[in-house]
């Protein structure tokens, strides 16, 4: 794939694959989306003060860089496993405008050294953030740990439904703990049912800006069932 850098509404960048026609973030706000669908609706709807998170598609690394200053706020341990079969080449991620967006001491330092870790080897990028990248093939990779959050960041079903398959989503449930969290940004109803059928806990909950909704899974023991959030009722 050769994928195309996109200023989005927000001011931050995303990137455009044309031979998917699809974007790696919402063109309304790539900043945007990520902090609401998986800091707002993911990392913080669970309170543990040590979090193991997987995350399926690490593309630019938005979601760890985020993930990590929002540890850095909350004084949470975090354990950051994330599997990508496609990592972007260096000379994309380095014109990419996230450090300079989010205005952060060490935005551009923290970005580097996530995207500069090796794969397949665990990387302290502080004393409580370990960051972990597998290149892998998630349709065929064996996940190991336990997780307290997942982060669902595939291209969308409709580009990629091997991605959004009973299978998938079933290997991934066996990785969560009770009372886990599954967050992605698509609300597509054949998702949500798949999601259903595999064991969680499904609500509707109100999406990023030029997105109507997202879902939220939890992971309860006994309880299969779909609602939509008290805000959308």
């Amino acid at each position: 794939m050769h994928p195309e850098i996109i200023l989005t509404a927000d001011g931050s960048h995303t990137l455009y694959v044309p031979e998917l026609n699809e974007h790696y973030h919402s063109i309304h706000g790539a900043i945007q989306e990520s902090r609401h669908v998986f800091i707002q609706e993911g990392f913080y709807h669970c309170n543990k003060n040590s979090l193991n998170i997987l995350e399926i598609g690490f593309g630019t690394g938005l979601n760890v860089l985020l993930t990590y200053f929002e540890s850095k706020k909350t004084g949470k341990r975090i354990y950051f496993q994330t599997i990508d079969n496609y990592p972007l080449k260096s000379s994309i991620i380095k014109e990419l405008n996230y450090p300079e967006i989010l205005q952060t001491p060490t935005g551009g330092r923290i970005f580097r050294k996530l995207h500069n870790s090796p794969w397949g080897k665990k990387v302290n990028l502080s004393y409580t953030f370990t960051l972990f990248k597998i290149q892998a093939d998630i349709k065929h990779h064996l996940i190991t740990g336990m997780f307290d959050i997942i982060y669902y960041d595939a291209f969308g079903p409709d580009k990629q439904p091997e991605m959004w398959t009973p299978e998938i989503f079933k290997k991934i449930y066996k990785t969560m703990n009770t009372n886990a969290i599954f967050v992605t940004y698509t609300a597509k109803g054949k998702v949500r049912r798949t999601l259903q059928e595999t064991g969680l806990d499904v609500s509707l909950v109100p999406g990023p800006p030029g997105k109507r909704h997202m879902l939220r899974g939890v992971k309860i023991k006994g309880k299969r069932k779909y609602r939509i959030s008290n805000t959308e009722q």
